[in-house]
């Protein structure tokens, strides 16, 4: 069976792209993106363009329009994000073949460094001017964060993988079950949800000195807002975060009140990730992308390394000393 993007030739992509009267002056540049297919390509005028193409059957037409309306609206407040470009009639999501297609304009620039004060600071005034304008009103079309319920789905789909031996499941299935008691104690009401890009981490963001931009919003929920904000953490020491995070704090805090209610949430919500992402990589297997870009996942040593790091992970939630 053909993985979805398996008709997606640079040809395809240029015909896509002159549909909407742009003309490539060369073949597409492919860029690193594995859920979807993101490349540039330089018009004819010089200008440099960002077209993506949405995984098949992932999202509905109104959930990825959904996404672009958001886009819109943040840029309308001058919040520095990317939105997606729009033809004479104001159409963003458009459809070529078998796919469903949209062009952003190219964002130069690099990511954040952790470590610098004002960069920190930087990412939180950008964070607080974001979450001002999403709290106004919630998405009608994409998902909410359900934490508890989203760590069972996970299983189940690596679990259907067949690729653990039988001590290896029951191990995860273990170490699963506690993650899900725990995660349970951390149920977020809908109430307490905002507009969050929903995966904030340093390859979504970029800029030049102390200017950054949020790009890449497909991941884009209903969530706590301290979603968008504990990956910009360090990982490997939890009790050094607190001058990082007074950093985020000041530079939000010009526009929006700090979440410090969902400080508690950092450590369930890392859990939750740790567990979706081994899951969303087993589920796309399928994919050629994949197995080229994540092979050390095919070796049974991965899963023994995974498991461990969920144990490792609920010492954590037992002790998370980070909060004394």
């Amino acid at each position: 069976m053909s993985h979805p993007f398996s008709s997606l030739s640079p040809d395809l992509v240029m015909s896509a792209a002159e549909s909407l009267g742009i003309w490539p002056a060369g073949e597409p540049f492919a860029l690193n993106s594995y859920e979807n297919r993101v490349l540039m390509f330089r018009d004819e005028d010089g200008k440099n363009w960002i077209i993506k193409f949405y995984r098949p059957n992932r999202w509905l037409d109104v959930a990825i329009q959904e996404e672009h309306d958001f886009l819109q609206e943040l840029a309308d407040s001058k919040v520095p994000v990317v939105a997606p470009w729009r033809d004479a009639e104001g159409v963003s999501l458009h459809h070529f073949k078998t796919f469903s297609f949209a062009l952003f304009p190219h964002c130069p620039g690099q990511a954040p460094e952790l470590d610098n004060p004002a960069h920190l600071f930087a990412m939180g005034q950008v964070l607080g001017r974001l979450h001002e304008v999403s709290a106004q009103k919630a998405f009608q079309h994409r998902p909410y964060l359900e934490m508890a319920s989203g760590v069972l789905d996970a299983q189940q789909r690596v679990l259907a993988s067949e690729r653990l031996t039988l001590y290896q499941q029951r191990a995860y299935e273990r170490v699963i079950q506690k993650m899900h008691q725990h995660l349970l104690k951390h149920n977020v009401p809908a109430s307490s949800m905002i507009r969050c890009h929903g995966d904030c981490h340093l390859g979504n963001v970029l800029g030049r000195e102390e200017q950054f931009t949020l790009v890449d919003f497909d991941d884009c929920l209903m969530a706590p807002a301290i979603q968008d904000i504990w990956m910009l953490l360090p990982t490997d020491d939890p009790e050094g975060w607190r001058p990082y995070l007074n950093e985020i704090i000041e530079g939000y805090e010009e526009t929006c009140s700090f979440p410090s209610e969902q400080m508690s949430l950092i450590e369930p919500l890392r859990s939750y990730r740790l567990i979706r992402h081994t899951a969303w990589l087993i589920s796309r297997w399928d994919d050629p992308a994949f197995p080229r870009a994540f092979p050390w996942v095919a070796d049974n040593g991965y899963w023994d390394q995974h498991i461990r790091q969920l144990e490792q992970q609920c010492l954590q939630l037992d002790n998370p000393r980070w909060l004394a």
